[in-house]
């Protein structure tokens, strides 16, 4: 059901069942897929692929060029996946030519004044909290919870499964399953209420809080921690897929907290 207040670009492909409200503006060259749900005043620019039932809210703009001065206005898309929800003044950035794309899974919950800047890749079923800032690049696995107002510098990776406090701020990878507060970011546990949640046994649960042990809490560097879960635990997907995680960081993972110590912003 389409509005007359609204602009749709005669070269948009709407799929049916989609319902546009009034004072939308769909441009050229934009995928919609079955059963979404269009709220007023959204903009919805060139290169976007949105999913079938999503639900895009009033004031976002979705595929807006990316904010990034080498940008020459190559051919790049913004791409939401299916029952993806949207809600108020969210903004999502198509690519650049580094990945061509920018990426929201499917099932996500990016709530009001969230912004995805170019390049990011958001895994499904991650929830986004109110005002949480993605700078380029970013990734983001399955699962993962962003607290209100986190900001997340550019060419950081955040682990499937992880919970972050709101209002941190993220300049290290958050290796999965974990915790993550205070100031500076630090590890504080495992998100064993998510897990649980999702279907993990208890048994899973301590074997992921005590390859944890092994890495923040026993003394060693990232190295030698690394080898020690190599040689002291079974091969298990959740256990190399922290290992491979740690191994694969470019920006070094976050630290462990820090006993007896007052931050003083230095």
């Amino acid at each position: 059901m389409n509005q007359p207040l609204s602009y749709i670009h005669p070269q948009a492909r709407i799929a049916d069942k989609v319902v546009i409200e009034p004072f939308v503006s769909i441009h050229k060259n934009v995928e919609i897929g079955e059963g979404t749900w269009i709220g007023s005043n959204v903009t919805i620019m060139e290169g976007a692929r949105i999913g079938k039932n999503c639900k895009i809210f009033s004031g976002s703009v979705i595929s807006g060029p990316p904010q990034d001065l080498k940008f020459a206005g190559e051919d790049t898309t913004c791409v939401i996946g299916d029952n993806t929800v949207i809600r108020e003044c969210v903004t999502v950035n198509r690519g650049t030519k580094d990945k061509w794309k920018t990426v929201v899974g499917a099932n996500c919950l990016l709530m009001a004044y969230v912004h995805v800047a170019h390049d990011c890749v958001i895994g499904s079923n991650c929830i986004l909290a109110n005002a949480v800032t993605l700078g380029g690049h970013i990734i983001i696995d399955d699962f993962a919870i962003l607290g209100g107002g986190t900001l997340v510098h550019q060419f950081t990776r955040i682990g499937a499964h992880v919970i972050i406090q709101g209002g941190s701020l993220i300049g290290k990878d958050i290796p999965p399953y974990t915790k993550a507060a205070r100031l500076p970011i630090s590890y504080c546990g495992i998100n064993s209420v998510g897990l649980r949640r999702r279907g993990f046994s208890n048994e899973k649960i301590n074997e992921i809080q005590d390859i944890y042990r092994t890495i923040y809490l026993r003394g060693f560097n990232n190295t030698k921690a690394v080898e020690k879960v190599e040689l002291e635990f079974p091969v298990t997907q959740e256990r190399d897929e922290i290992i491979n995680f740690i191994k694969s960081s470019d920006r070094g993972i976050m630290s462990g907290i820090r006993r007896n110590r007052v931050y003083n912003g230095d």
